[in-house]
């Protein structure tokens, strides 16, 4: 699957989407379903995926099982496991998990330490020559709830991380970035968000070579729709910094155009919306008014009973939907935006890692599941396959 999108890149899908409190679970449910999507899609070929190792996954591999043993796991079968997700530190798939997926914050030690764990594991991992990257979380949930005093203790820990991938590099050859990830409702969750906390705090208190290599961005395209977020101007706002973007989600969100809608077809897709409604995670809402305005919601209940149909505008769900799906029943998704983002990121050419991640599928409605995940998740890469590869 390298190079599959252009010269120097990777592709993989993302791992969170399966059950993976501890080690043996994870490693059951690849062999499940990893290896079956690399069945379908890369039968004769390495095929890449975006390893989500939980905190006790993590301490299992390092403590237990051997990271040299998982990388003859890893190599035995067939999977390249280039990228980390390290933003859910505990169990993702509890039966709810919410604000749960935001801690510990980036002022904590907790955090710190499962990152530096991720790091020793995706080091050992790592063929000399290759380039790996961990996404993690935009420092935490909410600009008020984080303090001063979190804030300079996630800007330490921030850059003790880019010390330590330097001296990484100096003594190894092999270069892992971190990328911070804006999401929805958290510290970070817009371009002016990211931009400001690199100039404000990174580089103005860290060594700006170590900063701007080994601290960058990871893009997710259905946050930067949701949050309304013009694509290109994040990439140039990203570039006149010096910022990489070192890492892109390619996922996608719902999107429900008030404005374009007939009254009656409105009130039956605010209707479908509610089929949506789920108890595992967070789908924060943004609904934009006609006059541009627009209003955030935590969660999409919040939402539903607020949004008038009569008010028009338009409707964006933190809901990681099937790439594919371009709409069901009223109902759209930003798909469109996706391919405006990827094709943007393509010609750019110079972000190497993406990564399908649609963790979501579990919590779909009946509709919209697959019979077999591995089959929602390999028809999910031939489209980007399809739509991408030059």
């Amino acid at each position: 699957m390298d190079n599959l999108l252009g010269p120097g890149t990777t592709l993989g899908y993302c791992t969170n989407v399966h059950a993976g409190a501890n080690w043996g679970e994870t490693r059951q449910n690849l062999e499940k379903h990893a290896l079956r999507v690399k069945q379908a899609i890369s039968p004769d070929a390495p095929m890449g995926i975006g390893l989500w190792l939980s905190a006790r996954s993590a301490r299992d591999v390092i403590d237990r099982v051997g990271i040299d043993h998982l990388k003859a796991w890893l190599d035995r079968n067939g999977l390249n496991a280039f990228t980390f997700n390290g933003f859910p530190h505990g169990d993702f798939h509890q039966p709810k998990v919410k604000k749960r997926v935001y801690q510990p914050n980036w002022g904590e030690t907790a955090r710190l330490d499962y990152t530096f764990d991720l790091i020793e594991i995706l080091s050992g991992l790592m063929e000399d020559g290759q380039e790996g990257s961990i996404s993690t979380l935009p420092l935490g949930w909410g600009k008020g709830e984080q303090t001063e005093v979190n804030l300079e203790k996630a800007t330490a820990n921030l850059l003790s991380v880019a010390d330590h991938l330097r001296r990484l590099e100096d003594e190894t050859g092999k270069l892992i970035h971190l990328n911070l990830e804006p999401e929805p409702g958290c510290y970070l969750d817009r371009h002016e968000d990211v931009t400001a906390f690199f100039k404000e705090r990174l580089l103005a208190e860290g060594d700006e070579k170590s900063v701007l290599r080994h601290l960058r961005v990871c893009h997710d395209i259905c946050h930067s729709a949701v949050m309304f977020e013009d694509q290109g101007e994040a990439f140039e706002a990203y570039s006149s910094l010096g910022v990489r973007i070192g890492k892109v989600q390619i996922s996608s969100a719902i999107r429900i155009d008030l404005e374009r809608m007939a009254a009656p077809k409105r009130e039956v897709a605010l209707e479908q919306l509610g089929f949506f409604q789920e108890d595992r995670y967070l789908h924060q809402t943004v609904a934009r008014c006609s006059d541009g305005g627009w209003t955030f919601y935590e969660d999409l209940p919040e939402a539903l009973e607020e949004i008038n149909p009569v008010h028009g505008g338009e409707v964006r769900v933190h809901f990681h939907v099937p790439l594919f799906l371009e709409e069901t029943g009223a109902i759209g998704t930003t798909q469109p935006m996706v391919i405006e983002g990827m094709k943007d990121l393509l010609k750019k050419g110079d972000v190497h890692h993406y990564e399908v991640e649609t963790y979501a599928w579990g919590v779909l409605p009946e509709n919209l599941r697959t019979e077999e995940l591995a089959e929602g998740i390999a028809r999910e890469m031939t489209w980007v396959k399809e739509n991408f590869q030059p």
